[in-house]
């Protein structure tokens, strides 16, 4: 798919999200908009009942994410964070209480009913310290080195210019600052065909990136000290109902795919000025 096909796929995907939670439904990360049957483990139990009470539950609802960047973030009083593709703002809410009166939380997208939403959770949760922006992640609409944090929930896979989107989050970094992400990736040779198969259940990621392949464009980028931890590994038998559903045959599938998908949490830092680069072991040996 072109570019522009996959921006107008996700943001009718997130549109639909967002109105389903404002007519008291809940966000599902299933393929089609059509489908309630939302893929657990995936989007299921990723914010513990004390994150869960500190904000609307709408934000909760709205949650299309794959992990909890704000329970594996380094966030400090003060620190400015940023959220790539906020959607209702639960990780914006969150980070905004973390980083306290003196820091600040943005959060981003292009979609405008989940802009609505968003702020409408702000207002409820008398969030001063927040603002949601309008734009796309290949494109932030923010200054050079303005961000200590930048945070995104199983977004940055959406996109089909990941290049771009991690070249522009090391250009809003400050020098040391910090990259701290949610997202699905793959591990090991998976074919084409079992690959878009296999995604259907993960939800809009047909472009999830093999983990060392999110490492090389990371390092492209300028970024250091990287890491990638596996987070949720996924087993074929978890979506078995959901991709049975869309007509995938799992029994053929699984032992080309098990454990090849999961979330992980990416880690990376911006050098400080005259710094020298480190990667880690795993890319520099």
């Amino acid at each position: 798919m072109a570019s522009t096909d996959i921006k107008t796929v996700v943001k009718e995907k997130y549109s639909q999200a967002a109105l389903r939670v404002k007519s008291g439904g809940s966000s599902c990360c299933g393929a089609t908009a059509a489908s309630d049957a939302c893929c657990d483990p995936i989007t299921s139990n990723l914010y513990d009942p004390s994150q869960a009470g500190q904000i609307p539950e709408e934000a909760l609802l709205a949650s299309l994410g794959c992990g909890n960047p704000t329970a594996l973030a380094r966030l400090n009083p003060g620190d400015v964070v940023l959220d790539l593709g906020s959607g209702g703002g639960i990780d914006v809410l969150l980070s905004a209480k973390r980083v306290g009166p003196a820091g600040k939380a943005y959060g981003l997208d292009m979609t405008d009913e989940m802009l609505t939403l968003a702020n409408e959770n702000k207002r409820k949760a008398g969030a001063g310290n927040v603002e949601f922006l309008k734009g796309e992640i290949e494109n932030i609409p923010l200054p050079d080195n303005s961000v200590d944090v930048i945070i995104s929930n199983c977004v940055i896979n959406l996109s089909a210019e990941k290049d771009r989107v991690l070249r522009e989050a090391f250009r809003v970094l400050r020098p040391g600052g910090r990259f701290a992400v949610s997202d699905v990736v793959t591990r090991g040779v998976i074919s084409e065909e079992i690959r878009k198969s296999a995604l259907l259940w993960v939800g809009c990621v047909a472009g999830a990136l093999d983990e060392t392949e999110y490492r090389e464009k990371l390092t492209a980028a300028g970024f250091a000290q990287i890491e990638i931890e596996p987070t949720r590994i996924y087993r074929v038998e978890d979506a078995r109902e959901f991709l049975s559903a869309e007509g995938v045959d799992v029994d053929a599938i699984a032992p080309q795919v098990d454990e090849k998908f999961m979330s992980a949490f990416v880690r990376a830092v911006k050098p400080s000025s005259g710094e020298i680069p480190f990667c880690g072991s795993a890319c520099c040996n």
